[in-house]
């Protein structure tokens, strides 16, 4: 064959295998682009977003930075539902991941008289055989330790609330604490209210900075003798002169009646002590019994009650209620009851009366009559023994010509007057009176069952004794001078932080508008000014209004966190009163400050030039 004719041949054989090998290359580039877009779209679908893709020839490469190795299979899987999975190249990379933040620490300390018991997680490094140590050595007591442990940094305030703890745990024999870096709740049992006031201000002083505390300290009911209540209706109204309930139940059920025989803010003390299981529903069947005879009193001493119906109720009435009271009452209840004679007019100057005054500073003055120099020297000696013999000024006289019993109510007033911060005693023919105020609330009880132990069930008294909360001897309420300094001292161990040139609060603050909260709760009917202070930066009238705002603004922090209770103003003084030199960095930030101080005192706050400085930023524009 010649040349000439093998030549076309083979160009076409050749023109066909490149055709072929163009048509392969163009395939596959199409299949490429088409598995890329897929497996992309995919990706983004299920959340992937932060995957690439990149094809080469049939496999498809998936990279970039995974959050985790979880999500990092998931993508790779989710790409091999797409395409062959044998055709999906893994070279994501996992992203570094943050530390694993550490456990929240705490111990739940449980005593009993069997011993001590320690649960929680608590750090490695800490020493906590040197704590059980201590716990031993000062419970005396047998300490179970169940703690785990795991390998964290210790809280910075760790150490000091675990020695908070230890020395809680040494006065509270039956309690539960539970001890965090920033928490502290206790639960515990108390053998007496006064011990249970003295161990709560204990601990509320003592917690440390920057940690919350949350105390529940109860204690068992008081002992009541003789078990009283009294209650009269006269012309004020209806109301309690005291009022003790065996139960909770009980105590709800007696304010419940006395409200709705129309007092309207009754008090009750729940106590032992009640000679029967009955004693609320007696008690209310003798306060229906007053208000069906339209006024007088029913006194309940123990078992013994007395009915003393008003002045001119007829015997079929009085016979008719108390036959009814007497049989709703359990046959333990014995009923007295009387009628008062009618009042003769006497001349004020022929008053038979005794009278025993007590003044807020202490002081005692006794005027009126007794029986004899021996019954003056009694109630003179009796006094000076409850008040103290400098505290007493006697200006009684004899008068031979006294009722019966006169000499017995006489001494009895004394003892009342005692119950009493302060107030009167008055002792008249027919009638004992007693006005005044007291840090107890059991005072009214007290008095009416002193009065009725003593003088019988049927002996008529009056009682108007006022509780007022801050001559409780119990809590030990602040004086207003020592809320102030407790205020300030407040700021000492933290600052109140503004903004530059703003009267806007700074986060940072809270804690210490928390201390200085806490320090004002028992603060009542004090006012106290908050004053605001700046340097002399700036315009003298800016700096001014810039000090009123910011103290506008602590006020209002204070108010939204409940101190309701103190008469709270505020005051700029803008720059007027320095406590240094402005002319240092130091000294200015020094006299940018919050400070606290009485109102109506001529007594100064003292302003320690490096305490109560407020960090109102170092290039702040006042």
């Amino acid at each position: 064959m010649r040349f000439s004719s093998i030549l076309p041949v083979t160009g076409a054989f050749g023109a066909a295998a490149i055709l072929s090998l163009g048509a392969a290359a163009i395939g596959a580039s199409a299949i490429q682009n088409t598995s890329k877009s897929a497996v992309a779209a995919q990706l983004e679908l299920e959340g992937f977003d932060w995957a690439e893709v990149e094809a080469d020839g049939l496999q498809v490469i998936l990279t970039g930075n995974a959050p985790n190795e979880a999500a990092q299979l998931a993508a790779q899987r989710a790409a091999g539902h797409v395409v062959d999975a044998a055709r999906v190249i893994n070279v994501m990379a996992i992203a570094e991941q943050d530390e694993v933040p550490a456990p929240r620490f705490s111990i739940e300390i449980l005593r009993n008289d069997q011993g001590i018991s320690l649960i929680g997680l608590v750090p490695s490094n800490w020493d906590r055989e040197n704590f059980i140590a201590t716990l031993e050595k000062a419970t005396k007591v047998s300490v179970t330790d169940l703690l785990e442990h795991a390998d964290y940094d210790t809280p910075e305030t760790w150490g000091a609330v675990m020695g908070f703890g230890a020395d809680a745990i040494e006065q509270l024999p039956r309690s539960k604490i539970s001890l965090s870096a920033d928490k502290v709740t206790i639960t515990a049992l108390a053998d007496s209210k006064e011990q249970k006031a003295r161990l709560e201000r204990i601990l509320q002083s003592d917690t440390p900075l920057g940690v919350t505390s949350e105390i529940d300290i109860s204690s068992p009911r008081p002992v009541i003798t003789p078990f009283t209540a009294r209650f009269l209706i006269d012309e004020e109204g209806a109301r309690f002169d005291a009022c003790t309930a065996e139960t909770p139940q009980g105590h709800a059920r007696l304010l419940a009646a006395a409200k709705a025989l129309g007092e309207e803010d009754p008090t009750c003390v729940v106590g032992l002590g009640a000679p029967s299981t009955s004693w609320a529903s007696a008690v209310e069947a003798g306060m229906r019994a007053v208000k069906e005879l339209g006024g007088g009193s029913v006194t309940f001493t123990d078992a013994d009650v007395s009915l003393i119906a008003p002045e001119g109720t007829t015997t079929s009435v009085i016979d008719r209620i108390a036959g009814d009271l007497e049989a709703s009452m359990p046959e333990e209840f014995s009923l007295h009851t009387s009628v008062p004679a009618s009042a003769e007019a006497t001349d004020a100057e022929d008053e038979l009366e005794f009278i025993a005054l007590r003044s807020p500073e202490g002081q005692v003055q006794l005027r009126g009559r007794v029986v004899d120099e021996r019954n003056r020297s009694a109630t003179e000696a009796l006094a000076g023994a409850a008040f103290g013999a400098q505290a007493v000024y006697s200006a009684v006289r004899v008068d031979e010509n006294l009722p019966r019993n006169w000499s017995l109510r006489v001494l009895t007033s004394i003892d009342v007057l005692s119950q009493l911060t302060q107030g009167s005693v008055t002792v008249t023919n027919d009638n004992i009176v007693v006005r005044g105020q007291t840090g107890d609330p059991a005072a009214k009880t007290e008095i009416t069952g002193l009065l009725s132990s003593r003088l019988g069930e049927t002996e008529n008294f009056d009682i108007d004794v006022e509780y007022m909360r801050k001559l409780d001897p119990i809590l030990n309420l602040p004086t207003p001078q020592k809320c102030v300094d407790a205020a300030n001292a407040a700021i000492d161990s933290g600052k109140i932080i503004f903004a530059p040139g703003s009267t806007d609060l700074d986060s940072s603050a809270d804690n210490t508008l928390d201390r200085i909260a806490k320090a004002l709760e028992n603060c009542e009917n004090m006012e106290i000014e908050v004053g605001g202070h700046t340097d002399s930066q700036g315009g003298e009238g800016m700096n001014q209004q810039l000090s009123q705002a910011r103290a506008n603004s602590v006020v209002n922090a204070l108010i939204a966190r409940r101190v309701l209770g103190v008469k709270l103003s505020s005051k700029g003084y803008g720059e007027s009163e320095p406590i240094a030199d402005n002319g240092s960095e130091e000294g200015r930030e020094a006299n940018r400050r919050i400070a606290f101080k009485l109102i109506d005192t001529d007594a100064p706050v003292d302003e320690d030039p490096t305490a109560n400085t407020q960090d109102e930023n170092e290039e702040e524009d006042e």
